[in-house]
């Protein structure tokens, strides 16, 4: 098990993760990459999550408002070598559980259908594919899904 820490987008260890997410993106999307690139600025996320071993930052993930009562789910990342030890499913369950205390009912979140890991990893965590929401309407190699999250608590 990781340890999992609370923060915002000024944190330098989650700057790091996103700067190899960001190479690892590159890579996978090719061409696409800008596209989606301007849709991931981190200035307007407040609720992040990043995730700890032995001391050393080993994954991210993040949930910024898309309705009053729905998160998004962004920047989720796990360093590669960490993969395959439940780290990114962990830091998922944590920011659900920050969204219900939110008020959020529900997540949703985007990801490329090149990321075969990361739908497998959020269809095992119970999300469901939706149609493609916002900007992502009509792109092809977008992937979009779904979760209910439950009752909320109140907003503190």
């Amino acid at each position: 098990m990781a340890t999992l820490s609370r923060t915002d987008s000024d944190n330098p260890d989650f700057h790091a993760l996103v700067a190899l997410l960001d190479q690892d993106l590159r890579e996978k999307d090719g061409d696409e990459h800008a596209f989606f690139a301007q849709f991931n600025k981190l200035d307007k996320i407040h609720h992040v999550v990043v995730a700890y071993k032995d001391g050393a930052a080993v994954g991210c993930g993040a949930i910024k408002a898309y309705t009053t009562d729905t998160a998004e789910v962004k920047r989720m990342f796990v360093r590669e070598q960490h993969r395959g030890r439940g780290i990114a499913r962990q830091a998922l369950a944590e920011l659900e559980k920050w969204a219900l205390e939110l008020g959020y009912t529900s997540c949703i979140l985007e990801t490329g259908v090149k990321q075969q890991e990361a739908i497998a990893l959020y269809k095992t965590c119970g999300y469901t594919r939706i149609p493609n929401y916002g900007q992502y309407a009509g792109v092809e190699s977008s992937v979009c899904m779904q979760k209910a999250l439950g009752k909320a608590q109140p907003a503190k």
